[in-house]
């Protein structure tokens, strides 16, 4: 089969141990996204099998009436919004996707944050290599008050890391985060609004969806004191579009750090957050180290294989009649 991959940003993909099971097949990988919608066509037009990065490629029914020979589309995880699941069955295109997931990667790169941040890390190692001396005065962890806006899998261990450092644990959600609070011993929060007013530091960890879209609003983010930090590792759309960006020039919260854009990739330094030295910014690598990889691309490209030997698929549109190669 002709396979393709969309967007391997970090040019790793085949280093990974896993993609011995693609042996046999024609692979091309591509490092960078199509500039535009013609050229990502032309990247695809020979695929028989395209696998997606996450949310970093598109597949709608504009595009799969330009592809009459793509077959499968293999997910990197379990869902991507960035797929018409629809129109694939009406064109016959099986999309698979895996099952397995894992907290790890994301919840060390939080903590990883809250430390660079509160400590000025970025910032002071920055102005070493220009030359200068340091000349600011960084905010301790302990005795603070982590706020856990969604206390699931990942919120959960970044939280048994802050008590660790000695930071005081407030947590707001919904029932099954009022649930493990309990069965954690961390304080619940009286509301959102008092989550956000009391936090030193907030973490979010919500579960991105139609419930929890633009779930924190500007007036949320302005109850927030003007020496917090808010930290966003789960997904840019659960903040208000512009929202962060207009809290943090007003001076509530006073520093933030992200790794979670709207639209990604952020090329050439384009993006506001980025201009403002109170920031500490990411490229979405909150997931991505290798034993990640090794577990979400194992699983896309076990699914590649069984497609081209006739095996059973873990199909997320059940209703496609399957074209094999």
């Amino acid at each position: 089969m002709n396979i393709v991959i969309a967007d391997d940003y970090q040019n790793c993909i085949a280093k990974l141990d896993c993609f011995t099971l693609l042996d046999g097949h024609e692979v091309t990988i591509h490092q960078t996204p199509a500039p535009d919608r013609a050229a990502y066509v032309e990247r695809l037009r020979q695929a028989d099998a395209l696998v997606v990065v996450r949310e970093r490629a598109y597949v709608d029914a504009q595009l799969l009436t330009q592809l009459p020979q793509l077959k499968q589309v293999a997910l990197v995880g379990r869902h991507s919004r960035h797929i018409d699941y629809d129109a694939c069955t009406r064109h016959g295109v099986a999309v698979t996707h895996g099952v397995l997931a894992s907290p790890i990667a994301p919840a060390e790169l939080t903590m990883a944050l809250i430390l660079a941040s509160r400590r000025n890390v970025v910032l002071e190692a920055t102005r070493m290599r220009q030359g200068q001396w340091p000349a600011t005065i960084s905010s301790r962890l302990d005795g603070s008050t982590l706020g856990i806006y969604g206390l699931g899998v990942i919120g959960s261990r970044v939280a048994r890391a802050a008590t660790g450092l000695g930071m005081k644990v407030l947590v707001w959600g919904g029932e099954g985060s009022r649930e493990r609070a309990q069965a954690q011993g961390y304080e619940m929060a009286n509301s959102k609004q008092d989550l956000f007013a009391r936090a030193d530091v907030l973490s979010v960890h919500l579960r991105y969806g139609p419930r929890t879209d633009r779930a924190i609003t500007a007036a949320d983010l302005a109850l927030m004191k003007p020496s917090a930090l808010f930290v966003n590792t789960a997904r840019a759309e659960l903040v208000g579009s512009g929202a962060l960006e207009q809290a943090l020039l007003a001076g509530r919260p006073g520093f933030a750090a992200v790794d979670v854009y709207e639209n990604e990739p952020i090329v050439n330094g384009e993006h506001p957050l980025l201009k403002m030295d109170n920031v500490v910014c990411m490229p979405h690598l909150g997931w991505a180290d290798r034993e990640t990889f090794e577990l979400y691309f194992g699983e896309a490209f076990e699914q590649v294989r069984l497609f081209a030997t006739g095996g059973a698929l873990r199909l997320a549109n059940p209703d496609v009649v399957v074209r094999r190669p």
